[in-house]
Parts: structure tokens; C-alpha cells; sequence
């Protein structure tokens, strides 16, 4: 990848800045990475393979922590959600705040250093923080090997992480995760033709930890 100043903390303290000025201005939480289907996709899977609602679900690089809410507000009571950004904790605390969901935990952290307290979850949903990771323009690749080596300090054994993105493919993703953690599956997106060929914008996949 061509680094990029998506991939710096610089460019997402700016960024929630300016929406948790928006926020406090008219009450706009934001964007929702890849769209509310991303979201519904990841409950739908919960749902479906019967996650129970009280199991510990860490959404790594919260944003404005909306993934949460309705996360929440299907049932799920165990959540927490970190961002390397101040703003961004500020942001998706007062969209907790508006929504009446006072159990949602929120703390800036680098998922990249994690605290010793950020351990034991049984579910990690990440919804583009890869991909921000992987446009760092200091040593993306090693910091990949972090997220991963992250990955399995706070992921329970057995436990389940959820991934969409946008710049990798399912392959690329299994190979960047092959070291600790198997695909149990990949969950339909949205596809676009060009040229006559038929792809997928976004993958999204869903792995074990070993």
C-alpha cells in the first residue's frame, strides 16, 4: 500500500475533532464506516451462531462507537470500545450518552500497545482499523505483526474476530492472519462489476482464534 495519512493519529484526531464539534453542533454522530449493512451483517452473524449476550465484545478503533449502540441495543450488555483518539472516545461517549446506553465502556487505548486490563475478550470486531494500520507511513508491516501479536493477547482462545475491509482481500487476510487464528467464514458484501468481472468491494471475514 502507499502510505497515506489515513494511516496516522494525526489525521484521525483532526478527523473526530471536527465530528465531535459537528456532534455538539447538530447532534450528527458521523459516518458509519462501510455503511449501517456492516453493522447488521456483524449482529446478524452474532445472532445467528447464538454469541450469548453477555459475552465481552471489544470494538477495536471505536470511532463514534455507534457499531456499539446497536450492538447494545440488540441485547448484547458486555461491550467496550477503544480509539487511539481522545476526540473519538469523546465523540462516542456522548453518543452513548444520547442514545440512554450508560454500560457501554469506552477508553482511549493503542490497540497497538495494549494495556495489561485489555485481555480476556470473547469477541474483536474491527471495522477499517486494519486498514488504517496498514497505510502507516512508519513501517506498516511491522505494525501489522502488532495488531496481530495484539490480536492474540486480548482475544480468549476460541474466541471470534470479526474483520471488514476494504483494501485486503480474503486471501491477503488469511495470510496476514494465519499465524494463531483460522477462518471459520466469510460473510456476504456487496459486489460490483467491471470489465465483466464480478468483485467484492469489501470482505469480510470471520476468524477463530486457535
Amino acid at each position: 500500500f502507499v502510505p497515506s495519512a489515513l494511516g496516522t493519529r494525526e489525521h484521525w484526531d483532526a478527523a473526530y475533532e471536527r465530528e465531535l464539534q459537528t456532534f455538539q453542533d447538530i447532534g450528527d454522530a458521523g459516518e458509519i464506516w462501510f455503511g449501517e449493512e456492516s453493522m447488521m451483517r456483524i449482529i446478524r452473524w452474532l445472532e445467528k451462531h447464538q454469541v450469548p449476550l453477555d459475552s465481552s465484545v471489544l470494538d477495536i478503533g471505536t470511532g463514534n462507537g455507534v457499531l456499539l449502540v446497536e450492538l447494545a441495543k440488540s441485547g448484547y450488555v458486555n461491550l467496550t470500545g477503544i480509539d487511539y483518539s481522545p476526540s473519538a472516545i469523546q465523540l462516542s461517549e456522548k453518543v452513548r450518552e444520547k442514545e440512554g446506553m450508560s454500560d457501554i465502556k469506552f477508553k482511549v487505548e493503542d490497540f497497538l500497545a495494549p494495556s495489561a486490563e485489555l485481555s480476556g475478550f470473547d469477541v474483536c470486531i474491527d471495522k477499517g482499523t486494519f486498514d488504517a494500520v496498514s497505510l502507516s507511513p512508519d513501517d506498516a508491516a511491522g505494525k501489522r505483526q502488532q495488531y496481530v501479536r495484539s490480536l492474540g493477547r486480548v482475544l480468549k482462545p476460541e474466541g471470534f474476530f470479526l474483520i471488514t475491509s476494504c483494501n485486503w482481500t480474503k486471501e491477503e487476510l488469511l495470510n496476514e492472519f494465519r499465524e494463531g487464528f483460522e477462518i471459520l467464514e466469510e460473510l456476504p458484501t456487496p459486489k460490483f462489476c467491471f470489465g465483466g468481472r464480478i468483485g467484492n468491494s469489501v470482505t469480510a471475514l470471520v476468524f477463530q482464534r486457535k
